[in-house]
């Protein structure tokens, strides 16, 4: 029931990261996915890098994840990487930019991912 849990986390705080650039331009994740997903129906091809594709693609692996009755912890720790190529830039960014907005929007998906390989790590060596 923790690996759900976790694994709902995760996707939850995946959706909280915020963009921001220039002086007016600003998006949470979830506004941009929502953007991603019509442009997905009407114009694919538009669509297609590897900074939109690899975290909707770690996204839909954790919404698998939640359905199973047993998460699966590779796809968890797939999601985790693809989810964190993106948030982890942004993070990056954030502090290079020293954005306090973007660094405290994806410190929650961060600490959650750490958490969650520290459960799955923990889980491992307690049944060997």
């Amino acid at each position: 029931m923790k690996s759900k849990i976790l694994n709902l986390l995760l996707f939850l705080t995946s959706l909280l990261g915020f963009l921001e650039w220039g002086k007016t331009n600003q998006l949470f994740l979830f506004q941009a996915e929502a953007e991603i997903v019509l442009k997905l129906i009407y114009n694919p091809g538009s669509v297609f890098h590897p900074f939109v594709v690899l975290p909707l693609f770690g996204q839909l692996l954790l919404l698998i994840t939640l359905f199973q009755s047993t998460p699966n912890k590779i796809l968890t720790f797939i999601s985790i990487g693809s989810l964190t190529l993106l948030l982890g830039f942004m993070f990056l960014i954030g502090v290079m930019s020293l954005n306090l907005k973007i660094i405290c929007s994806t410190i929650p998906f961060l600490v959650t991912a750490v958490l969650t390989i520290r459960y799955y790590t923990n889980k491992k060596n307690q049944t060997n």
